[in-house]
């Protein structure tokens, strides 16, 4: 765990760690490291791990888009974060994409179906968050959802 993430809550150390390990391995292509990163991340609270992916997307998201998602949007999204990646990851799955796309921005229709495995929701949350962050570095990401999380719970 790096120095950075100590001034987090316990719970969210790992996760944090985690997403910017397998974040740094995708935006470096680095295949070895974003299995591992995946792993690891894929292993933590399901719950509060999509809580601060969730975020980081969304948030991600307001930022590019600061009049509003329209499907033409999304569409592009969908399509400048699966195609490049699908370049070097196999694994890439346009579906699961969408999920945490839709997930993020709170408009999933929730058909009974099982939800993507954790390992597919972790690498393509990796996918997606460095496709948005772009030259952004990623702990300011994590960072930014974290910080969004504990405001609306402290206003909760």
């Amino acid at each position: 765990m790096t120095v950075q993430w100590r001034h987090l809550p316990a719970a969210a150390r790992p996760i944090a760690a985690a997403t910017a390990a397998a974040a740094m391995a995708a935006r470096d292509q680095d295949r070895d490291a974003l299995t591992e990163a995946v792993a690891l991340l894929s292993t933590q609270d399901q719950t509060q791990t999509g809580l601060i992916l969730g975020t980081a997307v969304r948030l991600q998201l307001e930022a590019a888009h600061p009049d509003g998602l329209d499907a033409d949007d999304v569409r592009a999204v969908l399509e400048k974060s699966v195609r490049p990646a699908a370049a070097w990851c196999p694994e890439v799955d346009p579906q699961v994409m969408l999920y945490l796309l839709a997930g993020a921005l709170g408009v999933w229709d929730d058909d009974g179906s099982p939800p993507p495995a954790p390992g597919a929701l972790a690498l393509h949350a990796a996918l997606l968050l460095t496709h948005l962050s772009g030259a952004r570095p990623i702990a300011e990401v994590i960072t930014a959802a974290l910080g969004e999380i504990q405001h609306a719970q402290l206003n909760d």
